[in-house]
């Protein structure tokens, strides 16, 4: 059967043809831009999501944070959906081809609906019908890292689509009013996302197509539930007691797949504590975004808009990663310090918590920044109007005209705001009409904002260097830890923590009751300290294993079964030998 299935695979891949570039199959190139596109549509969407929901939607802060993680957290789940539709029906190519229609058709459905004058139909700006408005279920496709410059496609898919759509986003766009460019900012990456499936469909030729085999999640599950249900069914006294609970499975499976499974567990065991370290980790574009937009982002040379901030973690992850591996791991070998991947993970967290108290820290000068104050000014006037900047435009200028009705003089008036100011001009009766509406006094109400945007590198830089000690260490760890044939049980498991842990934000940003937001950031950083003591006692207490080793032990049976069995057959072979030769010899005799 093997070598069958063996043929066939051979002969799909004599009918691929194999061009090759740079000693590369050209399929490769295909995949490669590909998930270029997908992911700078996925992260160039992702980073000003938060912002079209409380300023386009005119949703509050927590409830845009609430959707914003709800729909990350199903980013995170919908590919182990996929992967089991893949490996179990359609196969890797027909479900890719068919969820990417799907996620191609969601981001045109959000780019359209960011269109306000669809349905602003008193053209004041603001749309009446906010149904219409509604943020999409799409699938994240599943993707396989076969080639390094395919892990770089990613990244810089990442790093140009954060960098660029916050620039769309801030283009003035509309027909009836001007505001900022939602569509664009979301038109762009739908555009890529047709451009990859259209790029994917080109290459179909080149590729190697299975037929799906089954999926190995689902065999597991299958093998724990079989275990868990005969061990409740052998739950009285008079049935002896087995080693493991996962042995009840023996009467269905064969015993290597049994323990396969013991030690995914016991890698699986250890990613309880994992979901808090992606609750603080995925908030940099949620909580963190939203607290750049209360900021100054004037740099001098350039002025970088909040949604842009995020460009700092993968910048910095292209930096620190060569350091950690090329530096920092190795003066910590040379010092003969034991510092085990587990440790690098709880090492991790700690970082992660220390950037929370960081923000925290930036959150209190913030608010003190903002705090009001009102001047009042004995100016006869013919009446007031307050203008404030209650948008996240860092310099942001207005213009408005005044008309004297009775002679038509008119003058146009010019007002420079910064984030968080807010002004009320006093318009005096013996205001002159001219061009420069001279006789205006402007009272401040709101200081715009002093704290620079710089102030939040420091919790970036923490944030970051504890995601290249805690991530890259944990896959690491969990692939050395467990058999080959097991690696996407736990890059599901893996997936689950990461959607577990924007759960967690969305429950804490809906039931937390607390005043400041400062306090919300001291609240995730304890949680994950008091994560972070658990997670080390589990570590302390785990012990290292060798899978090929564990493996080899249930091979080695079926090895020396086959053994005894050829010498049993040479032996009766010579036997029956010399039997032959002892008859024929006697017959010779007589």
């Amino acid at each position: 059967l093997e070598n069958q299935q063996g043929n066939r695979q051979n002969k799909q891949m004599e009918k691929c043809p194999r061009v090759t570039v740079c000693g590369y199959p050209l399929s490769i190139f295909f995949i490669v831009v590909n998930e270029f596109c997908e992911r700078f549509s996925y992260y160039g969407m992702r980073a000003v999501l938060v912002l079209y929901f409380k300023y386009f939607l005119k949703w509050d802060d927590d409830f845009a944070t609430t959707i914003y993680h709800t729909f990350v957290a199903l980013c995170y789940l919908t590919p182990i959906l996929g992967a089991i539709i893949a490996d179990s029906w359609l196969g890797k190519f027909k479900t890719i081809i068919y969820l990417s229609i799907v996620y191609a058709a969601g981001q045109i459905v959000l780019a359209v609906s960011a269109i306000h004058d669809i349905t602003d139909t008193n053209k004041d700006g603001v749309p009446d019908n906010m149904t219409f408005h509604v943020m999409p279920s799409v699938y994240e496709k599943q993707r396989s890292t076969f080639f390094s410059i395919f892990y770089l496609s990613i990244n810089a898919g990442s790093l140009l689509s954060t960098i660029i759509t916050p620039i769309l986003r801030a283009q003035q766009c509309g027909i009836h009013t001007k505001q900022q460019c939602y569509p664009l900012a979301f038109g762009v990456p739908a555009a890529l996302m047709v451009v990859a499936l259209i790029v994917f469909i080109v290459g179909s030729g080149m590729y190697n197509k299975t037929a799906p085999q089954g999926n190995i999640l689902v065999k597991v599950c299958k093998c724990v539930g079989f275990a868990i249900k005969n061990r409740f069914r052998h739950r009285d006294s008079r049935f002896p007691k087995r080693e493991h609970w996962m042995d009840w499975a023996e009467e269905k499976y064969d015993k290597l797949l049994i323990a396969q499974v013991k030690m995914v567990l016991k890698v699986l065991f250890l990613f309880i504590p994992l979901p808090m370290f992606w609750a603080l980790f995925d908030q940099q574009g949620s909580r963190w975004t939203l607290q750049a937009t209360t900021m100054d982002g004037n740099f001098g040379v350039f002025v970088v808009q909040p949604d842009q901030m995020q460009t700092v973690n993968p910048i910095l992850i292209l930096v620190l990663v060569p350091v950690m591996d090329s530096i920092v791991y190795p003066l910590i070998s040379k010092c003969n310090l034991n510092f085990s991947p587990l440790k690098r993970m709880t090492v991790g967290m700690f970082l992660a918590a220390l950037a929370f108290v960081a923000a925290a820290l930036v959150q209190l000068q913030i608010d003190v920044s903002l705090f009001k104050y009102y001047v009042n000014l004995n100016v006869p006037a013919l009446f007031t109007l307050p203008i404030s900047s209650d948008l996240f435009v860092l310099i942001f200028r207005v213009k408005f005209m005044i008309l004297d009705e009775a002679t038509s003089q008119t003058c146009v008036y010019e007002q420079t705001l910064k984030f968080g100011s807010s002004f009320t001009l006093l318009i005096p009766p013996t205001l002159t009409l001219g061009q420069m509406c001279q006789g205006i006094v402007e009272v401040t109400d709101i200081n715009p904002n002093s704290v620079h945007m710089a102030w939040l590198i420091p919790q970036y830089f923490l944030i970051t260097a504890g995601e290249v000690v805690f991530s890259v260490t944990g896959l690491e760890f969990s692939y050395s830890q467990a058999p080959s044939n097991m690696k996407a049980v736990l890059q599901a498991g893996w997936l689950l923590t990461v959607a577990v842990g924007n759960i967690i934000v969305l429950i804490v940003a809906e039931a937390a009751t607390l005043p400041d937001q400062w306090a919300e950031y001291i609240l995730f950083a304890s949680l994950l300290i008091l994560v972070c003591i658990i997670f080390a006692i589990m570590a302390y207490f785990y012990t290292y294993i060798d899978p090929v080793q564990i493996e080899a032990q249930f091979s080695q049976p079926e090895d020396e079964k086959k053994r005894k069995s050829l010498e049993m057959t040479k032996k009766d072979s010579i036997e029956k030998r010399k039997h032959s030769d002892s008859n024929s010899l006697y017959q010779t005799k007589m």
